[in-house]
């Protein structure tokens, strides 16, 4: 059911979900707190009923440490890349890994990225 209202509200809504998912994580920890997720969810107007809350949380908080990854939490809504995007990242991240290290410093990143 969350998934489908998602769907039908568009991209800006899920991107600003998850910029305001930062925002609310004061502690950059990228978790969430189940009071975090309700109200986020009340300030992107896609409240449900708290019965489909609590299965949505259950299936969130799978670990049961009463917070969510906020990375599990778009894993779980929007599921795994397709394979076309996931060709595309690789593309980006070997043109970012110059020495072919595995890992790209922001030095790195700076180099090749211009947000002007």
């Amino acid at each position: 059911i969350f998934r489908e209202t998602l769907s039908k509200r568009g991209v800006r809504v899920i991107t600003g979900l998850g910029k305001y998912f930062r925002q609310i994580n004061k502690n950059r920890n990228g978790f969430l707190s189940q009071a975090a997720l309700k109200e986020a969810l009340k300030v992107f107007h896609l409240e449900i009923p708290e019965g489909d809350f609590e299965s949505l949380w259950l299936i969130l908080d799978d670990s049961k440490n009463d917070k969510v990854d906020y990375r599990e939490f778009t894993h779980a809504i929007f599921g795994e890349m397709n394979e076309y995007r996931k060709t595309f990242v690789r593309k980006a991240y070997m043109k970012l890994d110059f020495n072919k290290t595995g890992s790209v410093p922001m030095v790195d990143v700076k180099k090749c990225y211009c947000a002007k």
